[in-house]
């Protein structure tokens, strides 16, 4: 049985989607049952519950060849970015030690293997390191920029025609995935036999900022104006657009690492996805 996370999500549903397809056994966790009906007749079994409730992913993972995890957001709420991190970590990897499953893929990030100045990703270094303490073998799928993240700016491009610039030089071109390519790598790992400890790290093709820009804004009909925010300025921005205090300072810290060139590849090996930034665009537009 595989066991998989994450499920409501795009990289979660695309590995158990892949899976089934394949005639293999799946599990989904759910936190909500009703979205649990169209995966039981797709033939998945359904276990509805939280990750965030260890006795609950305890039990769902007892007598499973392989789990599919990634690590949720915090809430929006929590006063503390990174000890809400590490709790649902810990949760996680308490759950997969006591069920005793033996393998474990995991969707990490590029800069995962440093354990400060990357925001978010350090919660994925800490998961990490929290699953390999627990004895499992870990497949860390390390992914890149989300093409999909191109949809946040999705607003401001509709209302303002603007598109706002986090990434520094808007000349220079990094890779930028999608999340369907990273859940058909995370459904051939699980299939890895023998499952074995690696990072794996997943990158799609490059693009600059000024061909995101272009590329939204031709698929909008429009041509939009790019507005660069300087490092200093990130926090203040992101908190003018309803992020809370605490996720702001975690991203700004991220684009710095990114801006830094600190956060870089670094896995066992690179996998190359194929999806171009044009289809996600169309789909994320339509």
């Amino acid at each position: 049985m595989f066991v998989i996370a994450g499920v409501s999500g795009h990289v979660g549903s695309i590995a158990a989607k892949d899976l089934l397809s394949k005639g293999k056994p799946v599990k989904v966790i759910v936190r909500d049952a009703t979205k649990g009906a169209a995966w039981s007749k797709q033939g998945a079994e359904v276990a509805v519950g939280s990750l965030d409730d260890q006795a609950f992913l305890t039990s769902a993972l007892k007598g499973a060849q392989a789990l599919f995890t990634l690590l949720p957001p915090p809430e929006y709420s929590a006063p503390d970015f990174y000890a809400a991190q590490r709790k649902r970590a810990d949760g996680i990897a308490a759950a997969v030690k006591a069920s005793g499953v033996p393998y474990v893929v995991m969707l990490s990030s590029i800069g995962a293997d440093l354990a400060e100045g990357t925001g978010p990703i350090k919660g994925l270094h800490y998961l990490e390191n929290a699953l390999r303490g627990t004895g499992t073998k870990l497949a860390a799928l390390r992914a890149g920029a989300f093409q999909e993240n191109v949809g946040q700016s999705l607003g401001a491009a509709k209302q303002a025609g603007i598109f706002p610039n986090f990434m520094g030089s808007p000349d220079y071109a990094f890779p930028m995935i999608a999340t369907k390519d990273i859940g058909t790598l995370a459904a051939e790992l699980l299939l890895v036999s023998p499952p074995k400890n690696e990072t794996v790290d997943l990158q799609g093709p490059s693009y600059s900022t000024n061909q995101v820009a272009e590329k939204l804004g031709a698929a909008l009909g429009k041509k939009l104006q790019r507005v660069d925010i300087p490092p200093a300025g990130h926090v203040d921005a992101l908190v003018k657009a309803g992020v809370p205090k605490p996720f702001a300072d975690a991203y700004a810290e991220m684009y710095a690492g990114f801006g830094s060139g600190k956060i870089a590849t670094k896995g066992d090996r690179l996998v190359q996805g194929k999806t171009t930034l044009d289809d996600t665009i169309k789909t994320l537009t339509q």
